[in-house]
């Protein structure tokens, strides 16, 4: 039976992940892994979430099962930060943690499908794991155009998705950070897909990885709150990887919001049937991590410090490549400036991908796209010289 599988192609990231490993040069750059990084190259667990834990080492006492929902404190702690500490939404919404926030997705994806979806609207390009897991759900990609040439979103084909789409259609966005283009759609353009989503009634699906890190935790979800407040019904995926740091702890959380609230309790019950089919329960201790900080006033300022940091940072090596936009023509890299997070996409052709790999030591994926969080004080300057070297004409 399974010599019928077939071998399925090796994650091209995961390849590049041992290329850099293995080269011996000092100066080499990697700007393919999508985490965090310090002006030291270095992705350290964070302060709040060292207290978080050493707290939690010193105060639990069982590990016993809690459940598929996971965590209820935890869900509920975000909840303020995610839809406000005034929402609307009121006993509309209900939440469960998940096994991080591709988790959340899956889980968004399985419960659309279950109410009836066929087919989800997926800007292109977007995270790749979107693609593979409504394949395996088992649900039609329909793709339309995220971003324009100008390095801006495109507007038109987001609204057109929504406005075309059918019965059993939802549209899956992003909530902030686009990966990988860093591209985010403007307060205005939230307001046009909201009011596109409310006269259609089409399902959206909202997915927020990168909360905090693009221009401030409020910022970052005033367009899915600007969604929220205007549809009956929503899903919502979050991620705790990035600005809690927890990545291999995956820690995410699922939100479902209901026309009414008597609605609520049936439709957690399905996405709890979902998720012990398929996780039984999620991993405990990073979710618990968040929950002790987010209860602790003095544990979530040091958090949001440590965000602003990130923020900051992130924020210098942006407006650096903007400013060398006549360095590398045709790059487009002044419209940095006006994207956010980690992630970045480049117009180049694989032979300057390919070039900057073998000739300068720096590594990114094939699609152009780049972790500007790889990106420091030393080490941009090199990568804009690399980067002017392999556009010359």
């Amino acid at each position: 039976m399974l010599d019928k599988l077939t071998a399925q192609a090796p994650d091209a990231l995961l390849a590049l992940i041992k290329m850099h490993a293995a080269d011996p040069r000092e100066d080499k750059i990697d700007l393919g892994v999508g985490v965090y990084r310090t002006n030291e190259g270095g992705t350290p667990v964070f302060r709040a979430i060292k207290q978080a834990e050493q707290r939690l080492i010193d105060t639990q006492d069982s590990k016993s099962y809690l459940g598929p929902e996971g965590d209820s404190g935890f869900v509920k702690a975000l909840m303020p930060y995610i839809f406000g500490k005034d929402s609307v939404l009121g006993n509309r919404v209900e939440g469960m943690q998940t096994p991080g926030g591709t988790g959340a997705v899956r889980l968004a994806v399985s419960l659309a499908a279950k109410a009836g979806v066929k087919r989800i609207h997926l800007g292109m390009p977007s995270w790749p794991n979107h693609a593979q897991i409504l394949d395996d759900v088992g649900v039609e990609t329909v793709a339309f155009d995220h971003a324009k040439a100008d390095g801006t979103a495109d507007i038109d084909a987001v609204l057109g998705a929504i406005r075309g789409a059918g019965e059993a259609d939802a549209v899956l966005l992003h909530g902030c950070c686009h990966n990988p283009t860093g591209i985010d759609y403007t307060a205005e353009e939230w307001t046009a897909i909201a009011e596109a989503f409310a006269e259609t009634g089409v399902l959206p699906i909202l997915d927020i990885a990168y909360q905090g890190l693009g221009q401030g935790m409020e910022e970052d979800v005033e367009g899915v709150r600007t969604v929220l407040a205007k549809v009956p019904e929503a899903l919502v995926a979050y991620s705790c990887d990035k600005n809690f740091g927890l990545y291999r702890d995956r820690v995410g959380a699922f939100y479902m919001i209901a026309r009414e609230a008597d609605q609520v309790s049936a439709i957690a019950s399905n996405a709890n049937a979902l998720a012990r089919a398929n996780w039984s329960m999620p991993p405990d201790h990073g979710g618990a991590s968040v929950r002790i900080l987010l209860e602790d006033e003095g544990m979530t300022r040091v958090w949001l410090e440590e965000l602003d940091e990130m923020r900051t940072r992130m924020r210098r090596v942006r407006e650096r490549l903007a400013a060398a936009d006549n360095e590398a023509p045709g790059l487009g890299l002044a419209a940095l400036a006006d994207q956010n997070g980690l992630f970045a996409m480049l117009p180049l052709s694989k032979d300057q991908i390919a070039s900057l790999r073998e000739d300068h030591a720096i590594y990114m994926a094939g699609s152009g796209r780049i972790n500007v969080a790889g990106l420091h004080a030393g080490n941009t300057e090199k990568f804009i010289a690399a980067l002017s070297d392999v556009t010359k004409g």
